[in-house]
């Protein structure tokens, strides 16, 4: 059986800068990562190859600098990476990638081994929007199984699959059958390091680049050609300046007033 995993580079968050003029991400100098979440992915379908002897591949959709994810991802003792690259690919929205993703998966079905499982963090931390996963199922008819933070038990002779899912104040036992589609919360493992050996022949391992020659997609239903939502502009909230009002240390009762006060004069109270 093999897993996939699904991961993303995205620009560090906490270094993020946004042009004043144009409206648009600085990309010069910022630092790229694993997306956090799919960290969790990867590191799940790692623990399903110690335990059941699954093959693991990953694919990553991105410039050619994405590589680099990729080798991390084989230092870890991934089987195989594959880096779905190719400019018609550029510019797409959460549908249009997960077409492209899901052409990747149905490629390694018939191609490499059955896939079994599919894995994905539960959002990225450039978008949010969480719909990537879901698409990926929709597209592959995949059993669809959000917000794990457990895997109870994989039966991989009777194609079964129990998981948790972490919902808002409970928990949801899953039972499905395989193939499915699953996206990870972060408690669901943590994440191991790279071992210095696996690092070194990860230096050289082979990453493959697909792109939309290999894949053979409609260019109407990739990259930007096929997203119907696009981002019109980005921009950073314009955050009101404090002031300071009295003394509540030394006169916190003349404080408390003058603060009611500057709030009735904004009519941000009740009268």
């Amino acid at each position: 059986m093999l897993v996939v995993a699904c991961i993303k580079q995205v620009p560090d968050t906490t270094q993020v800068q946004i042009d004043p003029v144009t409206n648009t991400l600085v990309r010069e100098g910022i630092p790229f990562i694993v997306n956090p979440y799919d960290t969790h992915a990867l590191e799940e379908a790692l623990r399903l190859k110690d335990r059941f002897g699954c093959k693991v591949a990953v694919l990553s959709m991105g410039p050619p600098n994405a590589e680099a994810t990729l080798r991390k991802a084989l230092a870890l003792g991934v089987d195989m990476a594959i880096l779905l690259s190719d400019r018609v690919f550029g510019g797409a929205d959460t549908l249009a990638t997960s077409n492209v993703l899901s052409a990747a998966i149905r490629k390694l079905n018939s191609e490499v081994d059955e896939v079994g499982l599919v894995l994905c963090g539960k959002q990225t931390i450039d978008g949010d929007t969480a719909q990537v996963g879901p698409g990926i199922a929709t597209r592959l008819a995949y059993q669809q199984l959000t917000l794990v933070d457990r895997i109870d038990n994989l039966d991989v002779g009777g194609k079964r699959i129990r998981v948790s899912r972490k919902l808002e104040g409970r928990h949801e036992i899953v039972e499905a059958p395989l193939p499915a589609m699953l996206t990870v919360v972060r408690e669901l493992n943590r994440p191991r390091y790279p071992r210095v050996p696996m690092r070194l022949a990860a230096a050289d391992a082979q990453v493959e680049v697909w792109n939309n020659q290999v894949l053979k997609l409609d260019e109407q239903s990739i990259g930007l050609k096929g997203s119907p939502t696009w981002v019109s502009k980005i921009f950073s909230p314009e955050r009101v300046k404090g002031e300071i009002l009295g003394d509540g240390y030394a006169d916190p009762e003349g404080t408390a007033a003058l603060l009611i006060d500057k709030l009735l004069a904004k009519d941000m109270l009740p009268l």
